[in-house]
């Protein structure tokens, strides 16, 4: 019986932990102006790089303008002010993102 339990919890807990992943379109920005900079120009992408160089926190904003902290901000160290596609692990108790994969959106 107790296997039994115990391989139903394994089978509920993968089959729950691919609906935790999402992929959305957005734009890395960063956390002083967060969905203010998400035209994807070269100043955008610029003001972005300067404002996280100086110590602010690259964030993810998406296409309904909602910020998102990054957990993993090495993830999108080449996508500054970028609009982008990225495929994450929510956790929207924290407003935050874990960011699996990233690509320059079209």
């Amino acid at each position: 019986m107790k296997r039994k339990s115990l391989a139903l919890t394994a089978l509920f807990a993968m089959s729950v932990l691919p609906a935790l992943a999402a992929t959305h379109t957005g734009w890395i920005s960063d956390a002083m102006c967060g969905a203010k900079m998400t035209g994807g120009t070269a100043h955008d992408q610029a003001c972005v790089s300067k404002c996280i160089s100086n110590g602010s926190k690259p964030v993810f904003v998406d296409n309904q303008k909602n910020v998102w902290a990054i957990d993993n901000p090495d993830a999108v160290k080449d996508f500054f002010g970028d609009h982008v596609r990225v495929r994450v692990n929510e956790d929207a108790s924290n407003k935050s993102v874990h960011i699996d994969s990233i690509t320059a959106a079209k």
